[in-house]
């Protein structure tokens, strides 16, 4: 499945045991070459405290602690499935339990509402070198850590260059995703991502939460209105309230099933 073409292999662990040696099979099955290709490895599991919960492996094996995008499609897939026949439900994540809305075309799902909680920045409009340029910018954690840099020229950046250098910069001993955004009309911004442990991906929906925070913070976007963010798979709504809270609404895609075999 995929959410603007940010796309992992989901196996389904209601029906099927969770695989031993998870980050080595996401290594494995991310391959676009040697395996399914992906950006990472979602299961699909029971919750004691929730609806089900959800595990994301990032294309290196690095366990991620939420993914905006995996998140619609997991809820997609539960709801599409019979496992959950509520269109509200609860999916438990390594950054806690999320509350999501389905939208349905014919009983199957099209789009997701998540509430991703209360999001603030951290610092705001820092400055950071990395390798021959100065940037400022703004930390966001949206469940995982984000740094959100304004530009002029979001599809000219150099994010290849520069994107390993903040992912592995001193101030994220975590690592981080970074998100380079520019400001592209009224409550409408462009957005790509480097992401940490996979690269630059298509979309990346808890940095879009994170770039629409972070433009708030900074009095480029209006709070309480709802923000369209392009992407480079498509478009995401993202909402900032007044009280910090965020509401983002975007498709979710199944693209193919299939019988995965391993050592």
């Amino acid at each position: 499945m995929h959410g603007l073409g940010n796309d992992y292999v989901y196996i389904d662990c209601f029906r099927d045991p969770v695989p031993e040696d998870i980050a080595k099979l996401a290594v494995t099955v991310s391959d676009r070459h040697f395996g399914i290709g992906g950006d990472g490895l979602v299961l699909i599991m029971r919750s004691a405290v929730a609806d089900c919960r959800m595990r994301m492996f990032n294309a290196d094996g690095s366990e991620g602690r939420m993914c905006g995008n995996a998140i619609r499609c997991v809820a997609k897939y539960v709801f599409d499935e019979g496992y959950v026949h509520n269109n509200e439900m609860r999916i438990e994540t390594l950054s806690g339990i999320r509350n999501l809305r389905v939208e349905t075309i014919d009983s199957v799902v099209s789009s997701v509402t998540v509430d991703m909680g209360e999001v603030r920045c951290g610092f705001i409009d820092r400055e950071i070198t990395v390798g021959d340029r100065t940037f400022c910018g703004t930390s966001v954690d949206v469940g995982n850590p984000h740094f959100v840099i304004m530009v002029d020229g979001v599809n000219d950046f150099d994010l290849a260059k520069y994107g390993p250098l903040f992912e592995h910069n001193d101030l994220f001993p975590d690592r981080v995703n970074t998100e380079i955004v520019e400001k592209i009309g009224a409550n409408r911004i462009r957005m790509r991502v480097w992401e940490r442990g996979s690269g630059e991906t298509m979309a990346c929906g808890t940095g879009a939460c994170a770039a629409v925070t972070a433009c708030c913070c900074n009095g480029v976007v209006d709070r309480d209105t709802c923000v369209t963010v392009e992407l480079s798979g498509g478009f995401l709504e993202i909402v900032c309230t007044s009280d910090d809270k965020v509401f983002m609404k975007g498709l979710a895609t199944r693209v193919f099933d299939g019988e995965l075999y391993f050592k």
